[in-house]
């Protein structure tokens, strides 16, 4: 943009300047040629100050955000007072969050417990039963007909019975947690749903854990694990397997998180096959803004 700017004003002044010598008016020449001093001294302090508290590493990490993650991009646009270009990305990081288990509750609640510990984290006094009951219910009911399953979308809702595997049910996707995180930190939540698995990485560095979706293998699945549902608003893709946990590091080998079916804090699965769980899944994640 920067660029863009000082081609038209050096275009501008350098048309002017042509036709003020076209014209003789030495006057006008002279004008110009300090109203482009001017404009240079301006950007200079501009860029300067713009750049001030960046270093040459944090330099080339914003390189690579930018042209790594558009939806970064849109989302920094977004946030008033805060640059994720200027986060440099850690080699390694593990962050302490608190771990909560969903069990024995909530034997589905993995997504509303794995969001509990990251507003617990985030400084919000709430527990994992009442998020159970304010998130978003699909109302559609399990039925099978000519082998075809009818039931609800993940993303309308938490779809089926949370409390009991006696019921047919699943989860909720990212859209209804993230609409129940906004009701305690409005304004601060963000959708990180479509990234790339490195965006993930900065705010993790910038010591902000990150809810996902996974599975319960940590790694690619099978597509006989997957079928298809018909919802109120189209198919669905899904897989009992589907999991939530909370990111809370990770080194060049493995990912760290909390794991509320287990239980265990900072568990760890190979970072690689753990990105490809994520990426099956749909890239489904959201964290928050300090």
């Amino acid at each position: 943009m920067i660029l863009l700017y000082f081609v038209i004003v050096v275009l501008f002044l350098l048309l002017i300047s042509l036709i003020a010598k076209l014209v003789n008016r030495k006057r006008l020449f002279t004008s110009f040629i300090m109203l482009f001093v001017i404009v240079l001294v301006l950007a200079a302090g501009f860029i300067l100050d713009s750049t001030k508290t960046r270093n040459v590493a944090n330099a080339v990490e914003q390189i690579k955000y930018w042209f790594q993650s558009p939806i970064v991009k849109t989302n920094t646009f977004l946030q008033d007072n805060f640059d994720l270009s200027i986060i440099k990305i850690k080699d390694s990081i593990l962050i302490d969050a608190p771990i909560v288990n969903q069990l024995p509750e909530l034997p589905r609640g993995c997504e509303v417990t794995s969001l509990t510990m990251l507003l617990q984290f985030a400084g919000v006094e709430v527990d994992k039963m009442t998020l159970a009951e304010k998130i978003i219910k699909e109302p559609s009911t399990y039925r099978k007909e000519n082998d075809v399953i009818y039931f609800g979308h993940p993303n309308d809702g938490f779809v089926g019975d949370m409390y009991s595997f006696h019921n047919p049910g699943l989860g909720v996707y990212h859209k209804p947690i993230k609409e129940l995180a906004d009701q305690y930190l409005p304004g601060r939540m963000i959708d990180l749903t479509g990234g790339d698995f490195q965006e993930l990485k900065i705010h993790l560095s910038d010591n902000r854990p990150v809810w996902v979706i996974t599975n319960t293998a940590y790694s690619r699945l099978p597509e006989s694990k997957f079928q298809t549902w018909q919802t109120p608003n189209g198919p669905v893709k899904i897989t009992y397997k589907e999991h939530s946990v909370l990111l809370t590091g990770y080194d060049s080998q493995y990912i760290y998180f909390n794991d509320p079916l287990t239980g265990v804090k900072n568990k760890k699965a190979p970072i690689k096959e753990f990105e490809d769980s994520w990426v099956q899944m749909g890239s489904q994640a959201i964290t928050y803004l300090n």
